[in-house]
């Protein structure tokens, strides 16, 4: 929905399907009943996930044009897409999966164009439209040496390139606006500004400036900066940079001082809990956290030590061999919890991060899409479990209210 400071949705991909009649009849089960909590008088925006098997199936005629009058009847509309998660994301394991396949893969950039095809489709006229994707790879699968990762980031950015190309064509054909949004998250080959600032102004303009001046007849390198500039931009998910302890004023300063943009606001909590030195106390906080240790999803955690460094985990169960460890005084979990709460017993949400990004964006709006992205509903424990169109619409309405 459209609210004083941009559009506001969720994301769907909280929702299972992984072929096209599936995602459609969650759409139709689910977005009439939170539309009518949330935005009953005005078109509600929709945050459309698809996985590969379902962006092919819609990208035939007849399924389009189905949607797009399914969209007219209801009132909706698509301006921002999750192109993140390429494969299964329910009633699968699916860990550090979710990354694949990555930039340098010919599979991911054909995947990621598709989206856009189908974006631009269902883009209103005059809208920008952004689709989020990863942050390149995972770190894990490319941390023999710096030369391997020298050589995958290069791939990577040389095969987004490619996508790069088309969203500038297609602007310049006369067609909508739009940009990949890189979301940074833990373990990904970008996990906070300092990364992703790196790689643009050492990877992406470098490779990015001479390959648009050779494709459009552009002389001035400052000209092809600011077109990639436009179609290159951060998904900026809360949860993520609260994880490394990067405060959401400091995240909006230094990517406006560099220039750079915020295609996307993914408005998302992380778990924390400080860490007792008492033993016996520490134990009630971290079996706590294995109430949260579910098997489908990558749950990071970060751990700050009393000499103000960090301890990264790539999962829960590696954070729990080591709960005893007399170094660290927090914990911050790569888990997806509901925006409107801030605690859950003895362990707290990385609420405070979002009311202070909101009042950012209420004072000076540094984008113009929002999107709630809790995907756990199904994986939470059952005390927190509501019937998904209420645990929707109640999200949305709070955001609604901090804005």
């Amino acid at each position: 929905m459209k609210t004083a400071v941009g559009h506001l949705t969720y994301c769907t991909n909280i929702h299972s399907g992984e072929n096209w009649n599936d995602h459609f009849a969650q759409l139709k089960k689910f977005i009439p009943a939170i539309k009518q909590q949330v935005s009953p008088d005005q078109p509600f925006g929709i945050g459309l996930r698809l996985a590969n098997t379902a962006s092919l199936e819609l990208s035939k005629e007849e399924n389009l044009k189905a949607f797009q009058q399914w969209l007219k009847a209801e009132d909706c509309y698509v301006f921002t897409m999750n192109g993140f998660p390429y494969g299964g994301f329910h009633n699968v394991v699916v860990k550090d999966q979710v990354h694949a396949p990555d930039w340098t893969s010919a599979d991911r950039v054909a995947y990621s164009i598709r989206l856009f095809r189908i974006l631009a489709a269902l883009l209103p006229e005059g809208m920008e439209g952004g689709i989020s994707t990863n942050p390149l790879g995972y770190k894990h699968w490319c941390n023999r040496c710096e030369a391997d990762k020298n050589a995958y980031t290069e791939t990577a950015t040389l095969n987004m390139l490619q996508v790069l190309e088309q969203l500038v064509r297609t602007h310049r054909s006369g067609g909508p606006l739009m940009h990949l949004d890189i979301e940074p998250e833990p373990d990904g080959m970008m996990e906070n500004t300092s990364e992703y600032i790196s790689w643009y102004f050492d990877n992406l303009l470098p490779a990015g400036i001479p390959f648009i001046k050779d494709k459009f007849n552009i002389a001035d390198d400052q000209e092809a900066a600011d077109i990639i500039k436009s179609h290159i931009q951060l998904c900026y998910d809360v949860c993520h940079f609260a994880l490394v302890y990067e405060a959401p004023q400091r995240v909006i300063e230094r990517m406006q001082h560099h220039g750079l943009k915020i295609g996307k606001l993914q408005i998302s909590a992380a778990l924390k809990a400080d860490m007792p030195a008492d033993l016996s106390t520490r134990r009630e906080v971290t079996d706590a956290f294995r109430k949260f240790n579910e098997p489908v999803y990558l749950h990071q955690v970060i751990a700050k030590k009393n000499d103000g460094t960090f301890i990264h985990y790539p999962d829960l169960p590696e954070a729990l061999a080591d709960e005893e460890n007399a170094a660290v005084n927090e914990w911050r979990s790569h888990f997806h919890v509901p925006v409107f709460l801030d605690k859950f017993g003895v362990l707290q949400s990385t609420q405070e991060d979002i009311k202070q990004v909101l009042a950012l964006q209420r004072q000076a709006p540094f984008t113009a899409h929002m999107e709630a992205e809790t995907y756990t509903w199904d994986v939470l424990p059952p005390a927190l479990k509501q019937e998904m169109s209420l645990s929707v619409s109640r999200e949305l309405n709070w955001i609604k209210e901090q804005l």
